[in-house]
């Protein structure tokens, strides 16, 4: 229904609508304002109040690794910046091409094993530019997409115009039966995720290339929940797995594992130069700017190296999953870094976050319709190497009271996986 003011069209309304629809529905979303604390994460600082702040333990961290407060990435930051100011200064094709984004991507293609990179300015980006791009750039191309495909990827599929065509979540015949009514001679492209981040499982790569062979198709896979955390230099799960070389675009992010910001995409050099060439959202937005094109290269180059935090991780996530199930708490099956524990309940699951934050200084954000479906909300936790044993029992000790106070253990528990 129209809202006016007379004959005077009342905008404001419609945004108002829009938000008491979101609170009416239980999703409107609160952010919290945190200061995080360099050589101490994950404890932060919350900024309750303009007046008024109280010391917090982040346990939602997209910073898997910590390297975001690693020496070497903020040292490799801070002298770009000093070197080369702050700013990029344009785009790509106009002076905004600096050496340190050079040298990332040529960091990123070797991290792949592939011929060339290219870097966005975040992972959203590169999912829908990379996506919609090469698409357009494949005559009359079906795009078979993953139920669980994140939101950037739906994005890159609706942009690229092309006919599209969903398998079920890692349902490898459902994903045959569609590739074998097409003819063989069809353009086709797979775009899949390797991790899976609000339930934390794993595609099945190996099955999906094998596919992808026999029906002459293209594989698209999203790795930014498993760079820098999976395989023996990082490459994310296509290269824990051998398979990094049977997939034909390799993408991920800067800004969760590595610690510093932005996306990108690796592949043949022919392809990369295709999207470099015919990408709106490459060509016509300003580049990262050299001080975080640095770190990112920094914290990459370390972790090709280094396996401490890599191990530090997946042991105190086990722990986490470990400690949680055993106290009885709806922890739902996960086979990587992801600690998922159920509510079920979008009202439920904020209030349980806003308890946590409120009376025991743990930062879990809710995560409610639509990244995952009604009846799945729940509260994501990411152990890092810096979460310890003392961390885990007091997280362990405040999601029981958090569930008793609130009444969730009897509506959730038998949801659990």
């Amino acid at each position: 229904m129209l809202r006016t003011r007379g004959d005077v069209m009342n905008y404001q309304q419609f945004f108002e609508d829009a938000v008491d629809q979101l609170h009416r529905e239980r999703r409107y979303r609160v952010f919290a304002d945190i200061e995080r604390i360099v050589g101490r994460f994950p404890v932060a600082t919350w900024h309750r109040s303009a007046k008024e702040t109280r010391e917090i333990t982040i346990w939602c961290s997209n910073d898997y690794l910590g390297m975001g407060q690693h020496p070497k990435v903020i040292a490799a930051m801070t002298e770009a910046a000093q070197g080369m100011g702050t700013g990029a200064g344009g785009t790509r094709n106009i002076s905004g091409t600096n050496h340190p984004l050079v040298e990332l991507e040529t960091e990123l293609a070797d991290l792949h094993g592939k011929e060339a990179g290219l870097v966005f300015t975040s992972g959203y980006v590169s999912n829908a530019t990379g996506i919609a791009t090469i698409a357009k750039l494949l005559p009359n191309c079906l795009i078979l997409s993953d139920a669980l495909n994140h939101a950037s990827m739906i994005e890159g599929v609706r942009h690229s115009g092309c006919e599209k065509q969903i398998f079920r979540h890692n349902d490898v015949a459902h994903l045959e039966e569609l590739l074998k009514a097409q003819p063989l001679e069809r353009a086709k492209l797979i775009a899949f995720e390797s991790v899976y981040s609000m339930d934390g499982d794993i595609a099945p790569i190996a099955e999906i290339v094998a596919l992808a062979k026999r029906y002459d198709a293209m594989t698209y896979i999203d790795e930014v929940h498993a760079v820098g955390m999976y395989g023996a230099r990082g490459g994310g799960i296509t290269e824990c797995e051998g398979l990094a070389t049977e997939i034909d675009v390799i993408e991920g992010t800067l800004g969760k594992a590595f610690g510093a910001m932005g996306g990108y995409i690796t592949g043949s050099r022919a392809l990369i130069d295709a999207v470099r060439s015919y990408a709106p959202g490459f060509i016509f937005t300003t580049a990262l700017p050299p001080s975080v094109a640095a770190a990112a290269c920094a914290s990459i180059r370390h972790l090709k190296s280094s396996h401490a935090e890599r191990e530090g991780q997946q042991r105190q996530a086990q722990r986490a999953k470990d400690v949680l199930r055993a106290a009885g708490l709806p922890v739902m099956d996960s086979v990587t870094h992801i600690v998922p524990v159920l509510v079920g309940n979008a009202e439920l699951c904020k209030k349980a976050s806003d308890r946590l934050l409120e009376r025991h200084g743990i930062y879990i954000q809710p995560i409610n319709y639509p990244t995952v479906p009604r009846g799945t909300e729940r509260l994501r936790i990411t152990p890092s190497p810096f979460h310890d044993n003392a961390m885990i029992e007091v997280l362990k000790d405040a999601l029981l009271e958090t569930w008793e106070a609130l009444g969730i253990t009897s509506q959730t528990s038998s949801q659990a996986a």
